[in-house]
């Protein structure tokens, strides 16, 4: 599955919009990781804790959205976009979407 943030796929034509896919997570933080990311605030530098919860968390979006693309008979996402909301305390949203096409060789 062919993924780009841009209008098209470079060396190919899309025969056939699909429409939008998309797919999501909702994560909420860990006690464990919240210790650790609490005394990383004070002393300063990257809550890596966060960051790791934060990288699964788009992976886990992405392969979601890409499972309904590949349903609608896509081959390709285009304009894919990520968008997070916090949903209530101590847990948020990430939505991965854009556009399922269907593309060929130029």
């Amino acid at each position: 599955m062919i993924l780009t943030t841009g209008e098209f796929v470079a060396h190919k034509k899309i025969v056939k919009t699909l429409g939008l896919v998309r797919g999501n997570t909702v994560r909420a933080r860990h006690v464990g990781r919240d210790i650790g990311a609490f005394f990383r605030t004070i002393i300063g530098g990257e809550v890596s804790e966060y960051t790791k919860l934060i990288a699964e968390s788009r992976e886990q979006a992405i392969d979601r959205m890409i499972e309904e693309a590949k349903g609608m008979g896509a081959n390709a996402i285009i304009q894919v976009r990520f968008s997070t909301s916090g949903i209530m305390s101590g847990s948020a949203e990430l939505l991965a979407y854009g556009t399922a096409v269907f593309c060929e060789e130029e």
